[in-house]
């Protein structure tokens, strides 16, 4: 053995207390953004929460076809959750603004982000990604998911992986425009379920529909027996969101 004295690991070194108190702080500032969210949308269910790309222009036809669908669930009496931002954000808060039910956005303050869309019932403001995704699956009854990036696949596999691994309920994940879908559903076919990453019938937690109607025609029919709220055997499963 070396005589040579152990130099400490510099992550074990005394802890600042001024680091120590600005990260307490954070704990403080989380717990708030849980109790709004948790006061505010505890009346919203049933709800549809609906993601997609922030850059969508007004003209494109993914705006128009989101704004149809957030028509249509909030007509059929679905609260419509999204992100408060621009593109297919404000789209689906437009849409079920202009209908029967709440239009509720989930806003999160970011260094280069513009201000939320002006179509929200509710609207909260959120500095941490992570009460805000909480936010958007606690009171979620279906997942639409348009076109988008990063951020729409980032919304895509957190409700996949708390379904798939049964931290929340089995809820209708529908993604929308089946030419910009199937190509990432071909390679979880062919090498997620091939390569043995993930197991044949997880596909069945996903399914491509394009129309308004049939989305909200899908999303009634899977609740059609066992109803909107949780069974007891369901929550005892689940994620205590």
């Amino acid at each position: 053995m070396s005589d040579k004295p152990k130099i400490p690991h510099p992550s074990l070194s005394p802890i600042n207390d001024s680091m120590l108190t600005r990260e307490s702080w954070k704990i403080f500032q989380i717990m708030a953004e849980f109790v709004e969210g948790f006061e505010r949308l505890a009346r919203i269910r049933p709800s549809v929460s609906i993601f997609g790309s922030a850059r969508t222009p007004v003209d494109h036809p993914y705006y128009k076809l989101t704004e149809d669908i957030a028509r249509e669930l909030s007509d059929a009496g679905f609260s419509v959750v999204t992100g408060g931002g621009p593109g297919i954000m404000e789209a689906g808060n437009k849409g079920a603004f202009e209908g029967k039910s709440p239009s509720i956005g989930l806003n999160i303050q970011l260094p280069d982000e513009q201000s939320g869309n002006g179509f929200q019932n509710i609207s909260l403001s959120f500095r941490h990604f992570f009460s805000r995704k909480v936010m958007f699956v606690k009171y979620a009854s279906a997942y639409v998911v348009m076109p988008g990036g990063f951020g729409t696949l980032d919304e895509l596999a957190e409700i996949l992986t708390l379904v798939q691994t049964n931290k929340t309920r089995k809820i209708p994940i529908i993604l929308v425009h089946k030419p910009f879908w199937e190509g990432l559903l071909s390679w979880f076919e062919n090498t997620l379920v091939a390569e043995k990453v993930i197991d044949p019938e997880d596909m069945d937690l996903l399914q491509i529909i394009d129309s308004p109607q049939e989305i909200s025609a899908a999303i009634f029919n899977h609740y059609e027996k066992m109803g909107f709220e949780p069974t007891p055997e369901e929550k005892e499963s689940m994620l205590d969101l």
